[in-house]
């Protein structure tokens, strides 16, 4: 056994949370009660300095590492694999910019265990140049896009550059914006959804709207794009831009469902149906614009990924019934070439 350690931020919406109630917000450290038991075998640090007590405050800006153990009697590393391809839009010493296809996974899992981003990036810069804060098996990985969710991610080569970045995200700063098609007429033309999610009882593949005191607060701000008409076999359809302050599992696809404007293809949370859903067989959501400040050069950094053709076909497939675009959506599909 080795162990391995997990750096969290204190960030302002956990100020003066119990700290076992602050880890146990981070999924790899596990509930509550696992949280306290770490705590309990003097495995958490805040600032540097040992923690001793479960039902100690943390305060905002506050640095926790946490150690866990490894079992190396099985082997950590994840094998390359180059025949997947890497759309690479940025790339340096510190971190890489790509835009996934969809399809692609992000890290193994039940299923992929050799076809998965992870094990493109290890082929493309080797595994002892990716950071290894997210674990073992999810070298290089920040953040998470869904498996047929498409577009910019950003992956990091050393641990340095990955807890920046994932501080970035934390505070709020990192800023990433979706395209979404959507079930139904939106009518405000900009609006802001803020909720508590967790993991659904009834169903672990799926996660939902929550008022539990253990669920995670997500924030996503959406500016109405463009309508379009029903026709006989819909409600219409509006495209929307989503603007993501929080990073929860499938937090646009729940948020949408949420307020009664499933996205259009989406297996998991949306309405059944091939004409209903344009004939999509996924998600209608990609990751369209990614800014951030570069953590090691400060250089501000900003990216745009057009769509990929599944989407824009069904965009120009739906152009009949578009009843105009907002003010926002011109200048949005105008960069988007649309």
């Amino acid at each position: 056994m080795s162990e391995t350690h997990i750096q969290l931020l204190v960030t302002p919406q956990h100020d003066r949370m119990r700290l076992d109630a602050f880890l146990s917000t981070c999924s790899e450290l596990g509930a509550r009660n696992a949280c306290a038991h770490l705590i309990e075998q003097r495995k958490v640090e805040i600032n540097d300095t040992l923690a001793l007590s479960k039902s100690e405050r943390v305060r905002m800006g506050d640095r926790i590492c946490v150690a866990q153990q490894i079992d190396n009697t099985s082997s950590s590393h994840i094998m390359p694999n180059a025949s997947i391809p890497l759309d690479i839009r940025y790339e340096d010493d510190y971190l890489l910019v790509i835009s996934k296809q969809t399809g692609l996974v992000c890290h193994p899992s039940p299923g992929h265990v050799d076809d998965t981003l992870s094990n493109a990036l290890v082929a493309h810069c080797g595994y002892e140049h990716l950071g290894l804060l997210q674990g073992d098996d999810r070298p290089g990985i920040v953040h998470r896009l869904d498996m047929d969710t498409t577009g910019l991610m950003v992956a990091a080569k050393d641990n340095t550059t990955q807890q920046a970045l994932q501080d970035l995200i934390r505070l709020r700063v990192f800023d990433r914006r979706y395209i979404v098609l959507v079930q139904g007429y939106v009518t405000p033309d900009e609006g802001t959804i803020t909720t508590g999610i967790a993991r659904s009882k009834k169903n672990r593949l799926k996660m939902c709207i929550s008022k539990d005191p253990a669920s995670r607060e997500a924030i996503t701000t959406f500016k109405t794009l463009e309508r379009f008409e029903a026709g006989s076999k819909d409600d219409g359809y509006s495209l929307l831009e989503c603007h993501l302050y929080t990073g929860r599992t499938h937090q646009i696809r729940v948020h949408m469902r949420y307020v009664g404007h499933s996205v259009v293809g989406d297996p998991l949370y949306g309405r059944k149906g091939d004409a209903l859903n344009q004939g999509l067989q996924r998600q209608f959501l990609h990751s369209w614009r990614m800014s951030f400040d570069h953590p090691i050069t400060h250089e501000h950094l900003q990216f745009c990924d057009k769509l990929p053709s599944d989407l824009s076909e069904v965009l120009a497939r739906l152009q009949p019934q578009s009843m105009g675009r907002t003010a926002q959506g011109e200048r949005i599909c105008a960069e988007l070439k649309l």
